[in-house]
């Protein structure tokens, strides 16, 4: 079994219930309507992107099983993480790699259709030496959140069960907490402004959808 689903815990089975009712995408409503008051984090799990989306991070080889690990990783030798299983990953033809053993790996920028659990690559990955990334605005327009810092690491204490799997990290800055999860769709920023209010929480997709 990969040790990622195994972080999922309880949030797996949040996953295999909201697969029954198409999986909850963003409501144009104040809050979630099937999530108690305070609890929509947690409770609404995004959909899979519709598009192909592209990540940046380390692409480990472990025997033959590719996962791409959008957070953090050990500084061993080799390095160690659990990341997304990547689906259609060759090494054929790819610079920048190293290996020791049965383990190879290389940061890469890796482009290709996201179901959830799998990434299948469509494009040949671009090191990230030589990856030229398009600028992100700030979506918090350089102001000053309205978190307290003990609200803060409240808030960032609770992530990993709230998320599982699919948390990758945090920090409090400047009165916000700043999240990295897997993949948003805007369903968890959402979840988040309904829970703690707007202001307080920035969740950052690791994996980004494709224009055109």
């Amino acid at each position: 079994m990969n040790p990622r689903r195994l972080l999922a815990g309880s949030a797996l089975g949040i996953v295999a219930l909201l697969s029954l009712t198409a999986c909850a995408t963003p409501s144009s409503s104040s809050g979630s309507p099937d999530a108690p008051a305070g609890h929509s984090l947690g409770s609404l799990w995004p959909a899979p992107p519709e598009s192909e989306v592209v990540g940046q991070g380390t692409v480990m080889d472990v025997g033959g099983a590719p996962e791409l690990c959008l957070g953090p990783i050990m500084e061993s030798y080799p390095p160690q993480c659990h990341g997304i299983p990547l689906a259609g990953w060759s090494w054929d033809g790819v610079d920048g790699a190293e290996s020791v053993g049965d383990v190879r790996w290389g940061t890469y920028a890796v482009q290709g259709t996201y179901d959830g659990e799998t990434l299948t690559v469509t494009r040949p990955p671009i090191m990230l030496a030589l990856y030229d990334p398009m600028m992100t605005e700030d979506p918090t327009g350089g102001k000053a959140g309205a978190g307290e810092e003990a609200e803060l690491q409240e808030i960032q204490d609770a992530l990993p069960d709230l998320l599982g799997a699919e948390y990758l990290s945090s920090f409090p800055e400047n009165g916000w907490l700043w999240v990295d999860v897997v993949w948003d769709d805007g369903t968890w920023q959402k979840a988040a402004d309904d829970d703690y209010g707007t202001g307080v929480v920035v969740i950052g997709s690791a994996l980004r959808a494709v224009s055109g």
